[in-house]
């Protein structure tokens, strides 16, 4: 069987990974000294004032809910307060008592995040953005959606849905917010085709941690107007900024798909493989890595039965998860044929066509991936990205850290966009943050980056810190100096 040719590799070795150092330096920090409880009891009971009293919860009628958001690691947080704002002229408020009285603030859309992004500072506010669900407007001509930043992309689907439009964006949690997205620059399946939230996101309102109101970009695609401001905000973690309103791209929703399972032998042809797929003139909407065992989990935890054979499942190391979509039938029909050929040149086992309802149900296992591992008791997650041609090495390698550690690592990921996420089941703190600092340290070796979409937020601080360039960190600092002068704005996040 004659196999697609592999991509050329970097000349670097593992065996040089230990030359990378651990910058351990201590820069220039700017040290914010947060605020008492009086000061912060003093901003509840002006703001119960100023807003009502039904837009402000403090005490015993804050939920559970609020002090975190998904990641595994984190320790919550009750905050002091939390702010159901209902319009930009609340959020104004909000952050003009904060800066006057330096009381910190979290913002909050549907605290879905991975990485303790949204767990608040212990004498905080939380702001929540869930009462600002308004679509303001879906512009046709200009293939455009004006949002407020606590419409979900579920909420938001529905919407476009009838007007025969989506918004690509779908990070495998239809309960997150489009501020939510914005704030981690969210990612997920579709990225292969369509890039990240910021690639979508065409312009933002957004409210300064000295209660300015700014306006970046709008209803076009390109401007060389100065600094971009919107591609600064997005993925910042509500460090520098409050969004208010957000312009996302939409597209005409495509009529038809076809969804593709494929068994692989060795990962290495499920890496060679992706750019013959990708140079095949066809992009896939979703490109994705599943290992064996997650594909399992997974399986089971929707109920489905895939159909692959017993001899399959014996041989098989890995699989493609692949779903291409066309406005036209006949299209669709060509690509999936010429793409099904194309696979078995690169050493697939087999290619499975999945009838409509398994395929649903595959989508919403892959969706689902985080929860699974969450139930089956994994300890963290990585979400490292890598340059595709690195996945194998990174794989291989991946599972030497976990043999030598005594740590069992799960993988699926983007595969079409080199990111890959595992799932660590280590109980020891010690030894797990050992693990994880070994696997971002050899993602950066490999050329990639700590995280593709989850964010850095509280939890992966420590080993941004150690990891990235200190010149870039700080220019970083000044940055966040700028916009946040006092430092109230999701403090001891990021950097």
């Amino acid at each position: 069987m004659r196999r697609c040719r592999s991509p050329e590799t970097s000349a670097a070795s593992l065996g040089h990974l230990g030359a990378l150092t651990l910058v351990m330096s201590t820069p220039n920090v700017h040290v914010i000294t947060m605020t008492g409880n009086a000061s912060t009891n003093e901003m509840i009971s002006r703001l119960s004032l100023l807003l009502g009293e039904d837009k402000v919860r403090s005490g015993n009628g804050i939920s559970e809910a609020y002090s975190h958001d998904e990641a595994l690691t984190a320790t919550p947080q009750i905050p002091k307060a939390v702010i159901f704002v209902e319009s930009t002229a609340d959020v104004i408020a909000v952050v003009r008592l904060a800066d006057e009285l330096s009381v910190p603030i979290t913002a909050r859309g549907s605290g879905t995040g991975l990485s303790g992004g949204a767990i608040p500072h212990e004498s905080g506010v939380v702001v929540s953005f869930e009462r600002m669900t308004n679509v303001l407007e879906i512009d046709k001509v200009n293939n455009v959606a004006v949002v407020e930043p606590g419409v979900t992309l579920g909420a938001l689907d529905e919407v476009l849905a009838g007007h025969g439009l989506v918004y690509p964006v779908f990070p495998g949690e239809l309960s997150g917010s489009i501020g939510g997205n914005v704030a981690t620059n969210a990612g997920g399946m579709r990225a292969v085709k369509y890039g990240v939230t910021r690639h979508q996101v065409l312009g933002l309102e957004f409210v300064l941690a000295t209660g300015e109101v700014i306006r970046s970009g709008g209803k076009y695609v390109k401007s060389s107007s100065g600094y971009d401001l919107t591609q600064l905000v997005i993925g910042s973690e509500g460090t520098l900024a409050l969004v208010t309103e957000v312009t996302v791209r939409v597209y005409p929703r495509p009529k038809y798909s076809k969804t593709m399972l494929v068994p692989f032998l060795h990962i290495e042809d499920i890496s060679s493989s992706i750019p013959a797929i990708l140079a095949n003139g066809t992009t896939p909407l979703v490109l994705e890595y599943i290992d064996t065992l997650g594909l399992s989990a997974m399986s089971t935890k929707v109920g489905l039965n895939l159909g692959v054979s017993p001899k399959i499942k014996e041989s098989a190391t890995a699989y493609l998860f692949i779903i291409l979509e066309e406005m036209d039938l006949q299209t669709l029909e060509a690509e999936t044929t010429s793409l099904s050929q194309l696979l078995f040149s690169c050493g697939a086992l087999e290619v499975y066509l999945l009838p409509e309802p398994s395929a649903a149900k595959l989508l919403e296992a892959r969706e689902a991936a985080f929860w699974v591992s969450k139930e089956h008791g994994a300890n963290d997650i990585v979400d490292v990205v890598i340059p595709r041609s690195e996945i194998p090495r990174y794989l291989n390698e991946a599972q030497r850290i976990a043999q030598t550690s005594a740590t069992f690592i799960s993988g699926v990921g983007h595969v079409g966009d080199g990111n890959v996420h595992f799932s660590i089941y280590q109980p020891d703190p010690k030894l797990r943050d050992k693990v994880v600092m070994e696997l971002l340290h050899l993602g950066l070796t490999l050329g990639g980056s700590i995280s593709a979409e989850h964010g850095i937020g509280s939890e992966k601080r420590k080993y941004l810190s150690q990891l990235e360039d200190p010149n870039k960190l700080e220019l970083m600092r000044r940055i966040k100096q700028a916009f946040d002068p006092k430092g109230i704005l999701n403090p001891e996040k990021v950097i």
